[in-house]
């Protein structure tokens, strides 16, 4: 992408921002984290209803579907305390990171897999360290989907979110989903969960 075409989007951004302060809607960056292995798996769905309704609440927002990323798991080399925040993997998670800073609203998403995150969030949530102390002051959302429908299926996978913010200053939940008794891929899209979840992002 050339510079000139970079500027004229940013101009276009910040047009859009303007004329939505005129409006009184304050516009924010909203940053999806998608972590289902499935492409319009039932988190995935609950994502993209989220970001439906964030947009047309005027945010600037994106989904990134991790798996699509190349994310190496943290080798825990500390190559990152000595170099600024800069990894010795070189790799998709650096441009995550930036958009992680950037962004307003961080919206963390993955299915239930034994009671806990899956693969491709957690090495995110490890690759963090990297610049972990340079991400405060966001507002954090929660989706999570499981085939089980116990009252308790999804503790543990929360607390490994809560735990992920609980490390970044000034970090504010502002909403939890829970979609329920959902197995099969598309399963969540006749339930209530996707109407919750749009309204979750209208609501930002």
């Amino acid at each position: 992408m050339s510079l000139q075409y970079k500027n004229i989007i940013k101009q276009k951004s910040e047009i859009i921002n303007w004329s939505f302060q005129e409006e009184g809607i304050m516009s924010k960056r909203v940053l999806i984290l998608s972590g289902s292995p499935r492409r319009d798996g039932n988190s995935d769905l609950l994502c993209d209803e989220f970001l439906r309704g964030a947009q047309e609440s005027g945010h600037l927002a994106e989904k990134i579907f991790l798996r699509d990323k190349k994310i190496a798991p943290c080798n825990a080399c500390y190559y990152c305390a000595k170099s600024g925040g800069t990894c010795a993997i070189e790799d998709d998670m650096a441009e995550i990171l930036d958009k992680m800073q950037d962004a307003d609203v961080i919206v963390m998403a993955s299915p239930v897999y034994f009671y806990s995150i899956e693969a491709q969030m957690k090495a995110l949530i490890d690759r963090c360290v990297a610049r972990w102390t340079k991400i405060p002051n966001k507002e954090f959302y929660y989706i999570m989907t499981a085939a089980e429908d116990s009252e308790t299926v999804m503790d543990c996978t929360l607390e490994c979110f809560r735990g992920f913010a609980a490390c970044l200053d000034g970090a504010r939940e502002m909403g939890v989903l829970e979609g329920k008794g959902v197995y099969e891929a598309g399963a969540i899209r006749s339930t209530r969960y996707m109407k919750e979840a749009y309204e979750m992002g209208k609501r930002i």
